[in-house]
Order: C-alpha cells, then sequence, then structure tokens
C-alpha cells in the first residue's frame, strides 16, 4: 500500500530534520507557515515565515549542543490536509536530560506545510528543560 502524500512529507520533514538539512524542510513550507510552541519557556511562541521556522530548529541544536534527536513512531492523516505525527525526542542541556513523547499537527496545502502545532506529553517538565 502506497503511502498517503502527506504522510509521505511529513516523514521527509522528519528526515531532513534529523540530517539537518534546513533547505529541504524549507522546501516543505508555505513561506508563511507558522510554528506554534506551547509553554512558558525561551523557545515558546509563534514562528512565522520559513527563516523563523528554520532558525528555531537550528536553535533546538545548538542550545542542545547537537544532542536533540527525535525518533518518529507514526503519522496519522485525515485526507483533508490534516496530518498527526508522534515521536519520541531526547536532549541534554545544562546538565540535564529530557525525554519524552510529543506530536505535531500539520495543516497541508498542495504539497506544503502551512501550520505546525507543537504538543508535549508534560508541559511542565518541557518548560524545566528550556528554562
Amino acid at each position: 500500500m502506497t503511502e498517503h502524500p502527506n504522510a509521505a512529507l511529513v516523514r521527509k520533514g522528519y528526515e531532513a530534520f534529523s540530517r539537518g538539512d534546513m533547505d529541504t524542510l524549507r522546501g516543505l513550507m508555505a513561506s508563511d507557515c507558522t510554528h506554534h510552541v506551547p509553554g512558558s519557556h525561551l523557545l515558546s511562541g509563534d514562528y512565522k515565515g520559513q527563516d523563523s521556522i528554520i532558525g528555531l530548529y537550528q536553535r533546538l541544536f545548538e542550545e542542545t549542543g547537537g544532542t536533540f534527536s527525535v525518533d518518529l513512531s507514526h503519522i496519522c492523516v485525515d485526507g483533508r490536509g490534516h496530518a498527526v505525527s508522534v515521536h519520541r525526542y531526547t536532549a541534554e542541556r545544562g546538565g540535564r536530560r529530557i525525554e519524552q513523547n510529543g506530536c505535531l499537527v500539520f495543516r497541508i496545502v498542495g504539497d506544503r506545510m502551512t501550520d505546525i502545532d507543537e504538543c508535549q506529553e508534560d508541559l511542565d517538565k518541557e518548560s524545566e528543560f528550556w528554562s
């Protein structure tokens, strides 16, 4: 069975992120794409536009000394322009380590991501790690 195009797009994004291939990631997003990061820490907020989102991703690697790692578990689609990815991620920063589940909710128009909503298993744990 062939993977749904929206799932394939998201999978390609995870693969590019894991390689640090920001040019490929940029090509998967609409120019005005927005990534929403929940919580109340230094990375929380809305990142609008490809440059802003790529800056966020680069900062994830910088803040963790390159230890930020994500392992994609699965992707669900609705066939109407939404995809949800579930992953487990780990990182180390300032003598602390985080390991928890998260997901991203994508809105996809055509063959580009237009909106990315981030959800975390434990928002308090996330905020503590990044604060």
